[in-house]
């Protein structure tokens, strides 16, 4: 939104300072208050000669104030520059009613395909909490990408294969239920997995076993692989379930499974690019030469393991795709698997080596019910929407007047847990605090979502209807600078989140935003206010909540429109 201000700023000082327009544009950033202005640019990133003290001041004294860029004045090293806030409050407002849901939105991907590799839990391992923060900022990761333009696809890659579901066969042929695995094949499979498990400590013939058995399946015995589809597909639709609860639908369903032939292309490229190494009968990848080690990519069987298949469906999906960014949303313990991965695709001479990308994330501590049990991913969710629902309860006058008590403290639960989570750098650690989800107060998922119900509510009681001729000029003063100032600044930040791929920047943008509409609540009066007053101020609140809703719906959440 502040995009032609910023051009208009960069063409002056490009004339000044002899900087290139685009590097300077570049340069220009939004103060974190605008007391001293509403943009400004140091002056040494414009990488030119002198004292940069004195450079802002000669910069500034000559720059030519006009209707759009209304000021500019030097503090130290900086220029600072006040916009025509008129003018800025009429193409706002007027930009997100044009665009609606679309505000923000870019084609500047236009033409260009990226997959986004998210979630990827083990079928015959639990769903558990852990997998929520892959699931979570990889489907953000999407929705960014489709907000720039981008021809995006969102891909489950499930633990589909390998010796552990031959063991999981015989496990269920000991342990298993028809009966419970109709019910919860998820939930009975890790009681069978986590039997057998403990069965083969003690008898390592089972091992044997399961070996034999994922060798029929990796030679396509109908028979053994009938069971195993129908664990997968079982799977597949208890997944499906979980994933529906926070709102993501997944283009693809893949898994280690669906990798055929490309694992032979493979291995023989990988021999032919002498990077293989003989021990044992075993094949190795050797990737010493690059500090990456030695990993097996073939057991003396002939049986193949993780990085072989990973290869192989670097391989199918570029031949399927023809992507032009593949993003693989993993753990920071998968650093070194992804390295040596990415490191093989380049060593083995594939074109599109450049194109693949790791995001990786830290672990969530302490994630676990309130009885300190590790559960399934549906164990915390369930456990979140109770407690949500007996907060709620406290207040009968408002739980009252609430539509669906039930689906409204799901989502609460379920913005709970995912705003903690997104409020964390990515890339750390973090403790998970059940004190914190249950409060709707502060920096959580529950405040953000009220203030997006209580912009709803001033919409039905407001009187008036959103009139986007309103008289915006009559939105004076600071609280409703600043909010319009916010809701101008959701582009930039859109744009900043897909640079870093970092949560926590559009998720604090949120929270400012809802700061700044509560604020702004407590002066600036909807109802009982003359017509043109009621209209302006409804479309500038109006606008507020469809910011909000966009970044809700953005970082994976149903805004809430009552409660």
């Amino acid at each position: 939104m502040f995009e032609d201000f910023k051009a208009a700023i960069a063409t002056q000082l490009a004339a000044l300072t002899g900087a290139p327009v685009d590097d300077i544009a570049n340069a220009i950033k939004i103060p974190k208050a605008n007391t001293h202005g509403d943009l400004a640019i140091p002056a040494p990133s414009l990488r030119i000669k002198g004292n940069p003290a004195q450079q802002a001041k000669e910069w500034a004294e000559a720059f030519k104030v006009d209707d759009v860029i209304t000021d500019a004045v030097s503090i130290g090293p900086y220029i600072n520059f006040r916009v025509n806030r008129d003018v800025l409050t009429r193409k706002v407002l007027s930009s997100v009613y044009e665009t609606q849901d679309k505000y923000g939105w870019t084609n500047e991907g236009a033409g260009k395909r990226v997959i986004v590799e998210f979630s990827s839990p083990n079928i015959a391992k639990p769903f558990h909490a852990g997998h929520l923060r892959s699931t979570i900022i990889g489907n953000l990761i999407y929705n960014l990408y489709k907000a720039n333009g981008w021809d995006a696809i969102s891909m489950n890659y499930l633990g589909d294969w390998g010796k552990q579901y031959g063991l999981l066969a015989v496990g269920f042929e000991r342990f298993g239920s028809e009966e419970k695995l109709v019910a919860d094949p998820i939930a009975h499979l890790f009681e069978v997995y986590v039997a057998i498990n403990n069965a083969a400590k003690e008898d390592d013939n089972l091992n044997d076993e399961a070996r034999a058995y994922f060798k029929r399946m990796e030679d396509g015995d109908e028979t053994v692989l009938a069971l195993w589809r129908r664990f997968r597909d079982l799977s597949i639709i208890k997944y499906k379930d979980t994933y529906a609860r926070l709102n993501i639908n997944f283009d693809v369903y893949s898994g280690e499974s669906q990798v055929g032939d490309s694992m032979v292309r493979a291995m023989t490229m990988l021999e032919e690019c002498g990077l293989i190494t003989e021990s044992e009968g075993a094949k190795l990848l050797n990737l010493e030469k690059y500090k990456l080690g030695m990993t097996p990519v073939q057991k003396s069987d002939g049986t193949t393991l993780y990085i072989t298949r990973d290869i192989g469906a670097a391989m199918d999906r570029f031949e399927k795709y023809k992507f032009d960014k593949i993003i693989y949303v993993v753990a920071s313990q998968q650093d070194i698997h992804l390295r040596q991965l990415f490191k093989t695709i380049e060593l083995i001479g594939l074109p599109y080596a450049d194109r693949f990308q790791h995001v990786s994330f830290g672990m969530v501590k302490g994630m676990s019910t309130r009885k300190g049990n590790v559960v399934f991913l549906d164990d915390m969710l369930r456990e979140s929407k109770e407690n949500m629902h007996s907060v709620m309860r406290n207040t009968p006058e408002k739980y009252e007047q609430v539509p669906d008590p039930e689906h409204t403290s799901d989502v609460l639960g379920i913005s709970a847990i995912i705003v903690q989570d997104m409020l964390a750098k990515r890339i750390k650690d973090y403790e998970f605090d059940w004190k914190r989800i249950l409060s709707f107060e502060g920096a959580t998922g529950p405040y953000l979502q009220y203030a997006h119900a209580r912009l709803c509510s001033i919409e039905r009681k407001a009187g008036v209807r959103v009139n986007p001729d309103a008289d915006v000029s009559l939105l004076t003063g600071d609280h409703a600078y600043e909010l319009i100032t916010l809701i101008a600044q959701y582009p930039d930040i859109l744009a900043s989140t897909l640079k870093s791929l970092e949560p926590t920047t559009i998720v604090h943008y949120m929270f400012d935003l809802a700061r700044a509409v509560s604020s702004a609540l407590e002066q600036l009066r909807v109802r009982d206010q003359p017509q043109d007053i009621a209209e302006a101020r409804l479309l500038l609140f109006w606008s507020a909540r469809t910011v909000l809703k966009n970044a809700l719906t953005m970082i994976g959440l149903e805004p809430i429109t009552s409660m």
